[in-house]
Parts: C-alpha cells; sequence; structure tokens
C-alpha cells in the first residue's frame, strides 16, 4: 500500500485519483490540417493550459457524476481533480461512482451467478436464523420453482406463445405433445395442484374436481381455459408455490410422511415435492430451449436428490413392467428386506453416486455382493432418460454384465416418464 500524499506542512491528503479514460475522439487531429509527405522530424507542439474556473465545492461535488463519465469540459476536469486531491470525501465518492460507470461497459457479462441466490440467502441466514425454516427437504422445489421464476420475469409476452414439445415414453415408444410456454405453466400449476389438495388447499381445477391422473388433469386445465393462456398464469403458478412451501414450513415434521396421491400411484409429500422439483428443472429446461435462454442443471446436492428418488422407484416399476410381460421374469425368490441380485448404477458427474438397484423383487435390498452387471451414466442424461427425453436404446451408457438386467433397469428408468 502507498502512504498518502503530504503537503508542506506534513499534513495528509486524498490520492490523487486519475480521470476518466479518455475516448479515441479525444486524440483525434480535428483541425483538418494535412500531415507533411515525410515524416523525419517530430515536432513537439506544447498545448495550451485550459482555463481553470473557480468552484465551489457543492458545485464541484454536483460535476462528480459527469466527471466519472468522461463528459465535463477541459477545465471542468482540471478543476474536480484539483479538489479530489484536497477532499476526501469527494475522493471516495468519485471511487464509487468511476466502479459504477464500469458496469454500465456494454461488453460486460451482467448475467448473475446462478449461485448467487443461495449465497446470498445462506449469508442471511446466518447472520439471522429464519424463525419458521424452509425443511431440508423442501430446498430443491423452493430452488426450482425460483430458477423457473427468474427465467419467466426475463422472457417477453410474445415468447409466452412460443411453441414447446413436450416428449415422453409411453408403451415402449417416445411420445410428443405440442404446446407452449405458457401451456407448460398451466401444466406445472395443474399438477402440483395434488400437492395442494393433499394439504387441505385449494385445487387450481376448482373444488370437488374427480381424482385424475396428472395427464388428465393437464387436459382439463387446458380445456377450461377460454382463450390461449399467457403471461397471466405466472402469478397464480408462483403465488401456489409459495403457499406450498410457507405450509409445509408451518406443518412441522408429521407432514413429511403426508401422502399424495397421483390416481395410478402415490408418494409420501418429501418424496411428492422432490419429484415436483424434478419436474420444474425438466420443463423449465424445455421452456428454455424454447425461447433460446441458457439454463443450468440443479444443483449438485439437489441433483443427486432427485437420482435418489428415482432409483428407489426403480425397482417397483421393474416389477410393474414383469406383471405385463414387458421384463423378464425373476430368476431367484428373495424375502422382503432381504438381499438379492442387483444392478450397480453408477452416476459419474454433479449429483452423481453409486446405487445397487435390486432386481427380482421390489422389497429386496441392492446388494453389492450380488451385482450381476453395471451401468454408468453422467448425472443429467440418466434424468434425461428418466424424464423420457431419450429413451433406453439411445441413452449412451457403460454397461458391463447381465445384458438382460441392463435392458430392462433401462426401460424400467425411462417408463417413470409421463406428460
Amino acid at each position: 500500500m502507498t502512504a498518502p500524499d503530504e503537503g508542506a506542512e506534513g499534513v495528509a491528503r486524498a490520492p490523487r485519483i486519475p480521470g476518466p479514460r479518455p475516448s479515441a475522439d479525444d486524440h483525434a487531429d480535428l483541425t483538418g490540417r494535412p500531415g507533411p509527405d515525410v515524416v523525419d522530424v517530430v515536432d513537439v507542439v506544447e498545448e495550451a493550459e485550459p482555463d481553470v474556473p473557480v468552484l465551489s465545492h457543492g458545485v464541484l461535488k454536483s460535476l462528480l457524476g459527469a466527471w466519472a463519465l468522461s463528459a465535463c469540459s477541459a477545465g471542468e476536469t482540471a478543476a474536480v481533480e484539483a479538489h479530489l486531491t484536497e477532499c476526501g470525501p469527494c475522493a471516495d465518492e468519485a471511487l464509487r461512482l468511476r466502479d459504477a460507470v464500469a458496469l454500465l461497459h456494454r461488453d460486460r457479462d451482467l448475467d448473475l451467478d446462478p449461485l448467487l441466490r443461495s449465497r446470498v440467502l445462506e449469508n442471511c441466514l446466518g447472520r439471522r436464523p429464519a424463525r419458521i425454516p424452509v425443511p431440508d427437504w423442501v430446498t430443491p422445489y423452493d430452488a426450482e420453482t425460483a430458477r423457473l421464476d427468474a427465467l419467466l420475469r426475463d422472457i417477453g409476452d410474445a415468447e409466452w406463445h412460443a411453441p414447446v414439445r413436450l416428449t415422453w415414453y409411453e408403451e415402449e415408444r417416445q411420445v410428443r405433445r405440442k404446446a407452449t410456454v405458457a401451456g407448460v405453466i398451466g401444466h406445472l400449476f395443474a399438477v402440483d395442484g395434488l400437492v395442494a389438495g393433499a394439504l387441505g388447499l385449494d385445487d387450481p381445477l376448482g373444488a370437488g374436481t374427480p381424482e385424475l391422473s396428472p395427464s388428465e388433469r393437464t387436459e382439463a386445465f387446458w380445456s377450461g381455459l377460454e382463450r390461449p393462456p399467457g403471461r397471466a398464469l405466472r402469478e397464480p403458478w408462483r403465488d401456489q408455490s409459495h403457499t406450498l412451501i410457507r405450509t409445509v414450513s408451518f406443518a412441522g415434521r408429521g407432514v413429511a410422511d403426508l401422502t399424495v396421491t397421483y390416481k395410478d400411484f402415490a408418494l409420501p409429500l418429501r418424496d411428492s415435492l422432490l419429484e415436483r422439483a424434478f419436474e420444474c428443472w425438466l420443463h423449465a429446461d424445455d421452456i428454455a430451449n424454447a425461447v433460446a435462454y441458457p439454463y443450468e442443471p440443479p444443483c449438485g446436492a439437489h441433483l443427486h436428490d432427485m437420482i435418489d428418488l428415482a432409483t428407489r422407484l426403480l425397482p417397483a416399476a421393474l416389477a410393474g413392467r414383469r406383471r405385463t410381460g414387458l421384463a423378464a421374469p425373476a430368476r431367484q425368490s428373495v424375502a422382503a428386506g432381504a438381499p438379492g441380485r442387483s444392478l450397480h448404477l453408477e452416476v459419474e458427474g454433479a449429483g452423481g453416486g453409486h446405487w445397487y438397484i435390486a432386481l427380482d423383487s421390489p422389497a429386496a435390498i441392492g446388494d453389492p455382493g450380488q451385482a450381476v452387471a453395471q451401468v454408468a451414466m453422467e448425472g443429467v442424461e440418466f434424468c434425461q432418460l428418466v424424464a423420457g427425453r431419450v429413451s433406453p436404446a439411445e441413452a449412451a451408457a457403460g454397461q458391463d454384465g447381465d445384458r438382460e438386467a441392463i435392458r430392462d433397469v433401462l426401460a424400467a428408468a425411462a417408463s417413470l416418464s409421463r406428460l
């Protein structure tokens, strides 16, 4: 560090702040005089010193903004810079204004760090913990709805009608359905209503709605709209997600085991909100692709939880396919809670880990010692398979061991997808 300048009497003064960098025009020759044909002598011309006006402190302080933007005349610039060497408060203000002007540079990337929100919240909660904290198992849903809401705030009204192609895996083939950005938000709004109903909150489809599957609820919501949906859907969807998070946070521990029914299956509320976070991320990615907007996967911890949920659902999905003849029969009888034949799923990258999936019974326990096959996949790639974005045959996976077991597990993973 350098010491402040000292005058003749040894009194410290504010450090001199160099003026803003002159633009290219400041160096241009505007006189119109032709240059010499042959340059063999360098003429040194002394520029006339600008007239420095005598200005009061208040006037000089008011010129700081124009000075930072290089908008002052030569005389005003000289007066301001001379004043900054003598006035500490004005020198501090000048530095702040210079930093602010730097942010206006058009080549600077102003996109916020996707982890900024979590860091700010962590810092705030570290200083003053929340009186009613959001449970850890709710944070993936909280994070993904907030990220999607930030995306929706950035897009224009016309982009709400941009076409979005929804893809999932059904009856051993990929199914596609055309929608719009607003239609996707309506889908999330309608299916989140299942969680709202389990908590005793208002159903977006209205009171007295019969039990419907997620796809049926979506179709019912879309058909009930009087006109094509647009930006107006964002506010009710966001209000509902805030209400769900707030209600669960105030409800206490026991609410995590509350059952949410999806007509054909059911999940505890803890897993249901994780599943809703998973779908929110995937549909946010669909929307981002439709409007050419950069969008990142969830953070590693949340992605790990989503993968873990899918692996816990795989044994039951495999057993269901076996009952309909879509998977090979079990090779051995395994008692409930006992270890049995397993497939080792190795997920690489953010959110990765090792899972052992029971092959012969949904009540069995995956056992590393009885692994008959191994599949290695990247985390986002595995989630794309579970979401039906890619088919089992297209999934780029490192495979080793029992080919039949590998084929059945990959197909079961794709069968977890739906609209």
